[in-house]
């Protein structure tokens, strides 16, 4: 009896789960009077809708409130989340907005205005450490020389990131129609003190922060032989002369912590 009961009662909580959902399209379970079923589904609409209003300001303007409305509505009804904690919800807002069910034809630029807007909460929340790291570099070594003679560090706490479309000009009264021929390109790194700071980064810097990321044994005179080679100048030496106060700049500013600690 007791699993009978136990089963029945799975089935109410389905029922309703399925109706807070969606009530257009579930109806609720039996002996539930409408009144109340629809506290339930109003309640958890308006919580989403004001988490993600939260998250997604810039979006939320832009597109409308119809259509944030229907947004909101699809994503509750037809994505299924892989996690219960509040701050990864934008995440999976953003996966919704990436899939099938979430993309708009309209407004192909969604997900990454999304992304680009969730990236700022996302480093806030970072609990990245740094990795071990020489701050100095090698003993002996001259600040400018240090992060060319060994490999240098990329910060967890410093996200280059790259968009198809202008993300961080796309808002109320502009929406981009088509993909503009270079990517947007941005760097975002955390301060000490827990602030968040943009800046735009030229195509052939946000190459070298990708090859350092990517790197764990190279030196940096290395990683800048390989980006000379793909940008193509004739000097190589101008070129590394060139890329040195870059470098150091790079390291002042956090983004490189140093380089690799010898084991």
């Amino acid at each position: 009896m007791s699993t009978l009961h136990e089963q029945h009662l799975h089935e109410q909580m389905g029922t309703l789960a399925a109706h807070v959902r969606d009530p257009a399209a579930n109806p609720g379970p039996p002996g539930i009077e409408p009144r109340r079923l629809k506290i339930y589904s109003d309640l958890v609409y308006n919580n989403l809708d004001g988490l993600l209003a939260g998250n997604f300001p810039v979006m939320r303007k832009t597109v409308g409130d119809a259509d944030w409305r229907s947004l909101v509505r699809c994503f509750l009804s037809r994505h299924h989340s892989h996690t219960p904690l509040f701050t990864e919800l934008g995440r999976e807002f953003i996966a919704f907005l990436e899939s099938d069910a979430g993309m708009d034809p309209a407004r192909p630029w969604l997900a990454e205005l999304a992304h680009y807007e969730w990236a700022e909460l996302g480093l806030q929340l970072s609990d990245a450490v740094l990795p071990a790291h020489e701050p100095d570099g090698d003993p002996g070594s001259s600040p400018g020389q240090a992060l060319l003679d060994g490999v240098p560090v990329l910060s967890p706490l410093a996200w280059p990131l790259a968009y198809r479309w202008p993300v961080h000009t796309i808002g109320p009264g502009f929406e981009s129609v088509e993909p503009p021929p270079e990517p947007t390109l941005v760097l975002l790194r955390r301060e000490a003190d827990g602030r968040i700071h943009f800046s735009m980064l030229s195509p052939l810097l946000f190459r070298l922060l990708e090859l350092v990321g990517a790197n764990t044994e190279r030196s940096g005179r290395e990683l800048l032989r390989q980006l000379a080679i793909e940008a193509g100048p004739h000097d190589f030496h101008a070129f590394l002369e060139q890329a040195r106060p870059m470098l150091q700049r790079l390291q002042d500013e956090g983004v490189l912590v140093g380089t690799r600690r010898h084991r």
